[in-house]
């Protein structure tokens, strides 16, 4: 194997040796040739000046006389990459302890070796005799490093790869914020299908710069993407399923495999951006600009290092895959839904600040609101919870109102009394049968003689309230009333048993007691 400067050497040798091999030179003026050869000082391949030595060009000449060129190509040591023999012991125990463990770095293996030998190995050392004692972790296989596939394609719009990248800082709304670069690149050409700076990173901006590539280019035969949780939505899978593209997602935890846009993320990072952070901050619409006119002018225009051709050249030549996309379709996956109550006062659906009329007859329900968080928001569908279609609801100022105010039903002829007839009926029956069982004369005889009013004036007295019962709420008035007319055998003494057992000196705790005296039968007179 030849070194850097081998042939250089060979060459200079030639130069001042030919006029020997050629005849020039007599044999016998070999000597006196040689002599005047080396009281002169010469310019040497390794940038040297100095003279050489007759003993030298002597050598020199019987190398080249007996082994041709190849015999003054400059001879590379025999032992060359073989370690000393003061440092043969050192790097055999240092291989040893490698192949023991070959998860062992050299800040393992050197404080080993100077505890065993007194000194340790040089790090590039260590590991340049370890590969070629073939001790690495990769030659005794065990490492895991992936064996990489080029990503490329033989026609344009086969793959698009796709990523968001950290922008630079604008002026937004009277605010400085940060920015998000939404990229797809061709795998084939390297040309840059869609790409836009945007104020946030999320699905919708996903989706918007998507369309837009879909829109401008048609769709692609693949789509590779990051693992993050936006490229796993279900709007983008069936969205990618309904134009019959494939979505591919990075694997977790392997970057490389997104070599392709992050590489170009780097060249606009080196050239763009760098501009950009140098200047004056920019609005977001003119740090756009500034983007599309860089992709026309410079990236595009310019010869890939990998394809040696412009982008714009490569994609637009040959044979390209075409595919058309109807985003009407296509953006109905990507609709949000919402589930909202509609206002039993104002029969309308709020989203995002914004109010919708809806028909009056869905106040109180609970509905599923369908809209395009892309379009202008002036209306949105509505559905039931079961799926059922109910109409659309129109934007409105709930200040002004669009609702017509709902009339009374009006009755052509009169209905027919079916309830009056049942409650009649149902009162005959009581009768019969309270006819049929006779009258209880006991439990007539022992029916209230105790007043309402005597009960709750009674009742206040115990509570306290010296007003007597204009001391009772008409509330309390109406739940004694209640009680008195359910519950027969009432008198003054257990009303006073019930207070004395009561928790607490409260209508409700007193008539709790009351009920469970009754219920025991307690109902002696005093």
């Amino acid at each position: 194997m030849k070194g850097r400067n081998d042939e250089a050497w060979a060459v200079f040798w030639c130069s001042l040796l030919s006029p020997l091999l050629v005849g020039e030179i007599a044999a016998d003026q070999r000597g006196q040739y040689f002599r005047e050869l080396s009281e002169e000082e010469r310019l040497l391949p390794n940038g040297q000046r100095k003279r050489i030595s007759v003993r030298t060009l002597r050598r020199q000449w019987r190398r080249l006389r007996l082994e041709g060129v190849q015999g003054v190509f400059r001879r590379r040591r025999k032992d060359r990459g073989q370690p000393r023999k003061a440092q043969a012991g050192l790097l055999a125990r240092a291989v040893e302890l490698k192949k023991e463990q070959p998860y062992r770095s050299d800040r393992v293996i050197n404080p080993i070796l100077r505890r065993e030998f007194g000194h340790q190995v040089p790090r590039s050392t260590l590991y340049r005799h370890l590969k070629r004692e073939g001790a690495t972790r990769r030659k005794l296989g065990i490492s895991q490093e992936k064996v990489r596939c080029r990503w490329t394609r033989d026609q344009s719009n086969a793959l698009w790869v796709g990523d968001f990248e950290h922008g630079p800082r604008v002026v937004h709304h009277g605010q400085v914020i940060k920015t998000h670069l939404s990229a797809w690149i061709d795998c084939h050409s390297r040309y840059i299908v869609g790409a836009r700076y945007y104020v946030r990173e999320n699905l919708d901006i996903l989706v918007d710069s998507l369309l837009r590539a879909w829109g401008q280019h048609g769709a692609s035969r693949e789509l590779y993407v990051d693992n993050a949780k936006i490229y796993h939505s279900k709007a983008l899978t069936l969205a990618c399923t309904e134009l019959n593209i494939q979505l591919l997602h990075r694997p977790p935890r392997d970057p490389p495999a997104g070599g392709l846009i992050e590489r170009f993320f780097r060249t606009i990072q080196g050239q763009l951006e760098a501009e950009v952070l140098a200047a004056d901050l920019l609005t977001l619409d003119d740090l756009n600009r500034a983007l599309a006119a860089w992709l026309e002018t410079a990236y595009h225009a310019q010869p890939h290092s990998e394809t040696h051709q412009t982008p714009h050249d490569r994609y637009h030549a040959g044979s390209r895959f075409m595919r058309t996309v109807n985003l009407n379709a296509v953006l109905s996956f990507f609709h949000r839904h919402k589930q909202c109550t509609v206002n039993e006062d104002f029969s309308d659906v709020r989203l995002d600040g914004l109010y919708y009329a809806v028909d009056p007859k869905l106040r109180g329900d609970r509905l599923n609101v369908q809209y395009d968080p892309f379009g202008s928001r002036d209306e949105v569908t509505l559905y039931a919870l079961s799926g059922t279609y109910l109409g659309l609801g129109k934007r409105y100022q709930r200040e002004k109102g669009s609702h017509p105010q709902p009339q009374a039903p009006s009755n052509t002829k009169p209905i027919e009394p079916t309830y009056l007839n049942v409650l009649q009926a149902d009162l005959a029956a009581a009768h019969q049968q309270q006819r049929q069982a006779g009258i209880d004369y006991h439990s007539a005889r022992q029916r209230n003689t105790w007043s309402l009013t005597s009960f709750a004036k009674t009742f206040a007295r115990l509570l306290g309230r010296r007003e007597g019962i204009s001391g009772l709420n008409v509330q309390e008035m109406e739940v004694l009333s209640a009680f008195h007319a359910r519950h027969d055998r009432l008198h003054e003494k257990l009303l006073r048993q019930a207070f004395a057992a009561a928790e607490t000196p409260s209508i409700s705790h007193v008539l709790l007691q009351l009920q469970s005296l009754l219920s025991k039968g307690v109902t002696d007179v005093p």
